[in-house]
């Protein structure tokens, strides 16, 4: 029987699926990337997620592998040109947790917007400070997407009824859907220069990978909100924290960065931290948009869809 490997948790409909389509599941949520070098040459399919990256080198190991799946959208864990000249299929599932991510912008851009942190913060200390803590309304802004695929699309569609104008960039995109047509795609000039809020929804590659710098930033409207539910190296820490500190930027919304592992900080970066912690017009949270009970069960099914398809191909 042919095996599949399950590294991180997932919903039991994956693995109940998996041996429905004729596997045996080695499903293992601590299993040590260490012993990969011994397990790949048996595996038939592998199922990952951040903490195991497959390089070329692990790609060649696997001679019996048909094909990677990735819980969520970010494939830059996976040598996607090792795993076209080996044939081995990978299958990544955005549409799983897309509705998630939409949601959870939306959810930080308003509490963002309405000095919601800080407002429970205070209450609980029986402070009352109402004018300290007026908001802005999102009416009437413009909010710019840069990406437009399954999460740009679904934040758009969370703000369809919100009375504003929504503008996109987003080079790669093949077609964009009848139920969008009111939506402007315009330059990355453009919409730096037209946008008061701009939410990231682009995978990490090497033309993104640091692409929203101290400079992209200072090219932005003053008073500008950034968003950032993608991946953290697509923003440079520093140069985001500056354009807050200047107040150039009116503020941040961050669920990924670009370190996630507060223990292996350097020096350098717990000062760095330190000072946009420290910041009340930023709002954060640990790399959770997509991490929904729905879309733990989203996610394996899209999986389990994709897989099935590619056997009967």
């Amino acid at each position: 029987m042919s095996k599949v490997l399950v590294t991180n948790y997932v919903h039991p409909r994956l693995i109940s699926g998996l041996q429905e389509l004729g596997y045996e599941a080695i499903y293992d949520q601590d299993y040590d990337p260490k012993d990969l070098e011994s397990t790949l040459p048996e595996l038939a399919g592998i199922i990952i997620n951040t903490k195991i990256k497959m390089t070329a080198e692990r790609i060649a190991l696997a001679k019996k592998l048909k094909f990677i799946g990735r819980l969520g959208s970010g494939l830059d864990i996976i040598d996607l040109d090792a795993a076209k000249k080996h044939q081995v299929a990978v299958f990544n599932s955005p549409e799983g947790n897309r509705n998630a991510v939409g949601e959870h912008a939306l959810g930080m851009l308003l509490c963002l917007a309405n000095n919601i942190r800080r407002g429970d913060k205070e209450v609980r200390e029986k402070l009352w400070n109402r004018e300290h803590n007026r908001g802005f309304e999102l009416e009437g802004k413009t909010i710019g997407l840069i990406g437009f695929g399954n999460t740009g699309q679904a934040f758009a569609r969370k703000l369809s009824g919100w009375a504003l104008d929504i503008i996109y960039s987003d080079p790669y995109l093949l077609y964009k859907p009848q139920d969008f047509n009111n939506i402007e795609e315009v330059s990355i000039n453009q919409l730096r220069k037209d946008a008061d809020i701009i939410s990231l929804h682009v995978q990490l590659t090497p033309e993104t990978n640091n692409m929203i710098d101290y400079q992209f930033l200072k090219k932005c409207r003053k008073g500008a909100i950034i968003i950032n539910t993608s991946r953290g190296a697509v923003v440079s820490t520093q140069g985001l924290t500056t354009a807050l500190e200047e107040g150039h930027l009116a503020g941040a919304c961050l669920d990924v960065f670009h370190n996630e592992k507060p223990h292996s900080f350097s020096s350098e970066e717990h000062q760095l931290f330190d000072r946009l912690y420290a910041m009340d017009n930023v709002v954060l949270t640990p790399h959770v948009a997509g991490w929904t009970h729905e879309s733990l069960l989203k996610i394996a099914e899209v999986l389990l869809d994709k897989i099935s398809k590619h056997n009967r191909s």
